[in-house]
């Protein structure tokens, strides 16, 4: 790759305004606003997270609602990315703990039926040839 050239005094300065405006941005949404005001901890497993690992926390909504984002942050917990995913599974599975398949695995009929002819060869009694069963004449 060909090395460029540093970048104008005008283009520096738009790159510095874009950059501000992104971090205002970013800062509106809830998981800065979780970040703010709850602790830096996993709620599941209770490990903490600074400086780089950070981005590994990430914002469970409690009632599995994303539009759900009250300001006191009273329906999210931080959970780190494996507990979180964990968290989820659960969901997914419980229907299966409960004896009952979860709704997405609703499965449509097979247009395929593998024993449709089981019948008529079972009840179908065994052939009889006459011919196969009389005793060879040996002179």
């Amino acid at each position: 790759m060909k090395p460029t050239s540093p970048a104008s005094p005008e283009r520096r300065a738009q790159l510095q305004a874009e950059l501000r405006r992104d971090t205002a941005e970013r800062q509106k949404g809830y998981r800065e606003q979780a970040l703010r005001i709850l602790p830096h901890v996993c709620a599941s497993c209770g490990r903490s997270f600074e400086g780089k690992r950070l981005k590994e926390l990430t914002v469970h909504h409690k009632d599995h609602n994303h539009n759900n984002n009250p300001p006191d942050g009273s329906n999210w917990e931080l959970l780190c990315i494996y507990c979180h995913d964990h968290e989820h599974e659960k969901t997914l599975l419980g229907g299966y703990y409960e004896g009952a398949r979860a709704q997405k695995d609703t499965f449509k009929p097979s247009i395929f039926e593998q024993f449709s002819v089981l019948d008529s060869l079972l009840s179908q009694p065994p052939a009889n040839d006459d011919a196969n069963d009389a005793p060879e004449d040996t002179h």
